[in-house]
């Protein structure tokens, strides 16, 4: 029952907070426990100089440091599971213990007990202005225990005398030793000033945000005193954890004490065994042996366990990056042996009881949204049932600064694409569907899913995939001479029927099939086509307006054919001198701008709020400053924003809202109306795979999401809601792959008890349903102020798209793996696939996504585009079919396992931790 307590123990207890104290000399010549550093995870050192924290690092230990540790214990005085809660309790313990294993001499009792009750301080101290409640004097400690047992023996004894009590080994010492201190009765007389209650200061507040909320504290007192004559130490887990505010600089409940005091003059450094056995409880696997430990001899081979992963430098010049990296790649080597060893030898059995295995695992485990029930709309009515009871918290999770500020940005995101392929889609349709009917569609489907759907972090939009196949549609409606509206009327009603029977026998599962190889093409497919529309745009205003050569006449600049030069599609002009430059620059503007804001969040400027508020707003700053710069050059020609003037079509010479089932003649070919089944397979082939695999992404376990999600609900209100908008010539959406990421993104929280300098991890995603409706709504409104928009210039359009599909690159593994095609392996990065398979076969394995890639790419630009959804269906009989031939399962295991965590930079998010460096 002990161990499994422990196990317990250790899993509520994952992180520990180790804090170093020194005996050093203060200004008034007093001895006093001074914290030196401190460890979360790495080392912090106190700057002697500046007084201030030093930067986070792995800490650096000498050999004879950590043997000589390990001597110390196996000598020392080992306390386990002490029953104390105050530290003279601790003390007074620590101190007969050291007695009896002859480490001190009866006559020392005293002064050791001095000095493990003399004042801590810490660098924060005289900031915080609150010395008297946080140190307390030994000789107001001493006299506070001596009145306790004054006050519970009714001696009459006097209060001894404490002038000066190390420096010397006579002086008081016969005073207290004379006196025996009953210091369980006094704590219950009389209770400690050291568990008073104050209020947290601004520093611990910041430094406690670092430590995660569970952890526990080990404390490491270290020094040199003169009436001892031999190095005497003493390691201490007490048997629950107790809060000393007065020693530790943040109110962290204390688990382990260590003591080291000596003789000045013996052949040791007490500072580097501090270090020593400071880093060893932040590690890992030391302080969960440490929680375990039954006896001294289970802390000394947790030790040898230490040694054995440890490396030992040889004294040389040699240094660089060459060096760190062999040695990181041999340590790594180190640890993996470690990890199997202890995988075979170190199995903990597992708890029979309930409650053993409550801790075993704390948290329920989620239902499969793609289990079949085995009944018709089985997966329907379950998706509704688990997602819709949470709707009020959906409401009141959006009531955060960080979803306004989501709301903006995923505005321009979303209204970005609407006109850019809005414009696309007017060109290869013949203005049939256009800016307009996408702003429409967008704003009124973003709507209704973002109240109905199941997840609503989703963002339903037009996709490149989706505009190759308007786009081949509308040419093969052309060469059979049949109305192309008419045709989608009828591909939307096939939509609906198709959608209806697929979600009545629960065929989202069929997504289970869709492995990480098919997810990255495509979303690498999705991410391409965003960024090579944007410089197709780009190339198409280089073409109108080609570069010309001016000169100087009269003081004032001219060219050849300076002036407008009108085509035959009305208020377009061609032949302006500086517009193809202008639109490079406030496209590249934008671009750079929302990038290096997002950099800047994470950078070491201002405050973490103000940064951090700078980053989230990064996107609309970029925009505003490109605008202003566009506005302020009056005398150059710009494309600007085209939105339509109230809700009207974008040609009503050639359609109306409502499209006639029968064609604008009544003379639709009938046998059309039954064939349109096979185009409306692939449209939803389309929408299927793109919300699912979006779905999937936005859904991993990484991002911690707790509300869950729903396959098939979602399914039917996107493609639903498709199907009847086509007859009203309104375009079909999905949800889009990279503003869902984007918006996952945006409400993504990271954790702030991130230890300095390591990796921050998602705390939370903020689910809720307000961002999305709002953003839909917005983007309906745009038309209403159409005057104000029309001033955006479509270039800036074009740095977000091209913004989006470059930072939607980030965390897809073949955009990494395609980067390893162009590095020497010593260059490739620590990464599963590059350690456990070798690298040929890893290139072999992106070379095959690239060819699926390369085929998808050349399928959609050719007149087989209607074919490209099967093409991309191909992709996953060639993961299960093919590839099992050619890889091994531990291969395929490595390169295709959904276990990539998502990439966001490793200081995002955090605070600023520099504030708590400054200088005292």
């Amino acid at each position: 029952m002990v161990r499994l307590e422990f196990v317990g123990r250790m899993a509520r207890h994952q992180k520990v907070f180790v804090e170093l104290n020194e005996l050093v000399m203060d200004k008034n010549q007093e001895l006093q426990w001074r914290e030196t550093a401190r460890w979360i995870k790495f080392e912090e050192e106190v700057e002697e100089e500046t007084d201030r924290w030093g930067k986070p690092h792995v800490a650096s230990l000498s050999f004879r440091s950590l043997l000589e540790l390990r001597k110390t214990i196996s000598h020392g005085a080992v306390l386990l599971d002490l029953k104390q809660k105050t530290l003279p309790g601790i003390a007074h313990q620590v101190v007969e213990q050291m007695i009896i294993s002859d480490q001190i001499k009866v006559e020392d009792r005293a002064n050791v007990l001095r000095a493990l009750l003399l004042k801590h301080s810490h660098p924060s101290d005289e900031k915080e202005h609150s010395s008297f409640t946080r140190n307390i004097s030994a000789a107001s400690l001493v006299s506070l225990m001596v009145n306790h047992q004054n006050s519970s023996n009714h001696t009459g004894q006097a209060e001894p005398s404490v002038t000066d009590p190390l420096m010397d080994g006579g002086g008081a010492a016969g005073t207290l030793t004379d006196s025996r201190i009953d210091v369980e009765k006094s704590e219950k007389d009389n209770p400690p000033i050291l568990g008073m209650h104050r209020s947290k200061s601004k520093h611990e507040l910041k430094l406690l945000e670092k430590i995660p909320e569970n952890a526990e504290a080990t404390v490491v007192l270290v020094g040199a005193v003169a009436f001892l004559e031999q190095p005497s130490m003493a390691f201490v887990r007490l048997q629950e954890a107790v809060l000393l505010e007065s020693v530790l600089e943040v109110p962290v409940p204390v688990r382990f004490l260590f003591l080291l005091m000596g003789p000045p003059i013996a052949n040791i450094d007490y500072h580097q065994i501090g270090r020593s056995i400071s880093t060893l409880m932040s590690d890992k696997h030391f302080h969960e042996a440490a929680y375990l430990a039954d006896e001294r001899q289970d802390l000394l081979n947790a030790i040898n366990s230490f040694l054995d992963c440890s490396i030992v430098l040889p004294p040389s010049e040699v240094g660089g990056e060459e060096l760190l990296r062999s040695v990181a790649r041999f340590q790594r080597e180190m640890l993996r042996k470690r990890e199997e060893q202890q995988g075979k030898e170190l199995k903990v059995k597992e708890p029979k009881s309930h409650k053993d295995k409550a801790l075993q695992a704390p948290f329920k485990p989620g239902v499969d949204p793609l289990r079949r029930s085995g009944r018709l709309f089985g997966g329907l009515i379950r998706d509704a049932a688990r997602r819709y009871p949470k709707y009020a918290s959906d409401l009141r999770d959006a009531l955060n600064p960080q979803c306004m500020a989501a709301i903006i940005f995923i505005y321009f995101a979303a209204l970005s694409p609407a006109v850019t392929f809005g414009g696309l889609l007017g060109e290869k349709t013949g203005g049939l569907i256009g800016v307009s009917e996408l702003i429409i569609a967008t704003s009124m489907q973003g709507v209704i899913f973002s109240l109905l759907g199941a997840q609503p972090l989703l963002v339903v939009g037009f996709s490149g995939p989706l505009l190759v196949f308007e786009e081949a549609f509308y040419s093969f409606c052309n060469a059979n001479d049949m109305e192309y509206l008419t045709g989608r009327v009828w591909i939307g009603f096939w939509l609906v029927l198709i959608v209806v029977l697929i979600v009545a026998f629960e065929g989202s599962f069929l997504v289970r099939f869709v492995s990480r190889f098919t997810q990255e093409i495509f979303s690498f497919l999705i991410s391409l086509i965003f960024i090579y529309e944007t410089f197709s745009k780009l190339g198409k205003i280089f073409q109108e307006h080609p570069l010309q050569r001016c000169y100087l006449v009269n003081g004032t600049w001219t060219s050849s054919s300076c002036n407008h030069t009108v085509v035959d599609v009305p208020d377009k002009v061609v032949g302006e001198p500086n517009t193809a430059l202008l639109t490079l620059v406030l496209m590249s503007g934008t671009f750079f701008i929302a990038f290096y804001l997002r950099k800047f969040k994470n950078s070491a400027f201002f405050p973490g709020k103000l940064r951090r508020m700078i980053g989230d707003f990064g996107v609309p700053i970029s925009i505003l400053i490109m605008v202003l710069v566009d506005y302020s050059i009056k005398d150059t020609y710009t494309q600007k924003l085209s939105v339509p003037t109230g809700f009207s079509v974008t040609s009503p010479e050639k359609r109306g809202w409502l499209i006639p089932p029968l064609g604008s003649d009544g003379q639709f070919p009938v046998w059309m109306m039954g064939a349109s089944i096979l185009p409306a397979l692939l449209v939803f082939i389309l929408i299927f795979m793109e919300t699912q695999i979006t779905t999937l992404i936005v859904c991993k376990k990484e991002r911690m999401l707790l509300k869950g999600s729903g396959f098939h609900l979602d399914l039917l209100i996107i493609v639903a809601i498709g199907g009847v908008s086509a007859l009203f010539g309104l375009p079909w959406l999905a949800a889009a792959t990279v503003r869902s990421v984007t918006h996952t993104n945006a409400l993504t929280v990271m954790s702030k008890a991130v230890a300095p300098g390591d990796k921050p991890r998602i705390q939370e995603v903020k689910e809720q349903r307000v961002t999305g409706f709002f953003v839909a709504l917005f983007v309906g409104l745009s038309i209403v102020i159409g005057d104000l928009l029309r001033q955006i210039p479509i270039a800036v359009l074009f740095g977000i798209f091209l913004y989006m599909g470059v930072m939607s690159l980030n965390g897809i593994q073949l955009t990494e793996r395609m980067l390893l095609l162009l590095m020497p392996p010593k260059y490739h990065p620590d990464h599963t696939y590059v350690r456990k398979v070798r690298t040929l076969r890893m290139h072999l394995f992106t070379g095959i996504q690239l060819v699926c890639l390369a085929a998808l790419w050349a399928v959609m630009s050719t007149a087989a585009s209607l074919a490209f959804p099967f093409v991309l269906i191909l992709t996953v009989p060639v993961k299960w079919f093919l590839l099992p031939r050619i890889f091994t399962t531990r291969e395929m295991q490595c390169l295709d396992a959904d276990d990539a965590e998502p990439k966001f930079d490793e200081r995002e998010g955090q605070d600023e931790y520099t504030e708590m460096h400054m200088p005292v």
